[in-house]
């Protein structure tokens, strides 16, 4: 009995390790969504704008696409986009039609290894892409009292880093959270998943360094990103300008990605 005991109990023991193995292995595939990478011409998803080729500081080139508003705002103000984990910039499409309405330039920015873009996402990865979509929008004479940075999601903890190193007017984080570990603790919460990930996005922990003014965007009912992260990350916040939760809205909600709560944080960082 003992025997068969210890038989079971190294049985599940190796069947435990094994799965902790595959995960820890294959954890990029779950983070990072890259989807088939086939997109749409953009003529095709947003007529008059433009494809960019960015450079990335390792040597990849990158596709983006410019989205120039019809009826631009007097300051000229540009919002950088940086998107989360699933999708392409074809997704993006009503989030600059939204943006573009009320007058405000547009770069969507797809990382590396979606939207057909090479190689593999990684956070440092991840950040060299947006830092690369900023230092284009400055080649192209873009002030950078006029680029106002925008990320969703895991998007959010990579721009929060880049408003950490650079100039710009102002910071927008959809769905923004503590870090990846707390968002991977609450979805496997039998896991030991802070020991196994090599990603992080410690957002709260960068947020403090951040001084430009900051607006915070998040779905009431968000089922992926517990609301109490994100309202966490606007306390943390030295220069807060408002909360904007989208009442009973779920993560990929139509609502929380690119409806009016969303376009008015934007526009009350952009006037401060």
């Amino acid at each position: 009995m003992v025997r068969r005991m210890s038989l079971v109990l190294l049985t599940v023991s190796v069947v435990v390790v094994l799965l902790l193995g595959m995960l820890a292995l294959f954890q990029r595939r779950l983070i990072y969504l890259t989807g088939s990478g086939q997109v749409p011409p953009v003529a095709g998803v947003l007529p008059g704008a433009s494809e960019w080729r960015l450079q990335t500081e390792d040597g990849l080139e990158l596709a983006a696409w410019f989205v120039a508003a019809e009826s631009p705002r007097p300051d000229g103000m540009t919002v950088l986009v940086a998107p989360g984990n699933a999708g392409n910039r074809a997704d993006r499409a009503p989030l600059a039609r939204a943006l573009g309405d009320v007058g405000f330039d547009v770069l969507l920015v797809d990382y590396r290894g979606y939207g057909g873009n090479p190689g593999s996402p990684t956070e440092t990865g991840l950040g060299l892409d947006v830092r690369a979509g900023y230092a284009a929008l400055r080649l192209h004479d873009v002030p950078a009292d006029r680029i106002l940075l925008f990320g969703e999601s895991i998007g959010a903890a990579v721009v929060t880093a880049l408003a950490g190193d650079v100039s710009a007017a102002g910071l927008v984080l959809r769905s923004p959270f503590i870090g990846l570990a707390t968002v991977a603790a609450d979805a496997y919460p039998i896991l030991p998943v802070r020991w196994l990930l090599w990603d992080d996005f410690p957002l709260l922990d960068r947020i403090s360094e951040v001084r430009v003014p900051v607006a915070v965007v998040y779905g009431t009912a968000d089922s992926i990103v517990d609301p109490q992260q994100s309202r966490r990350v606007a306390e943390a916040a030295p220069r807060l300008v408002g909360t904007f939760p989208v009442e009973g809205a779920d993560h990929n909600d139509a609502a929380l990605s690119y409806g009016p709560q969303v376009v008015a944080a934007v526009r009350a960082v952009a006037d401060v």
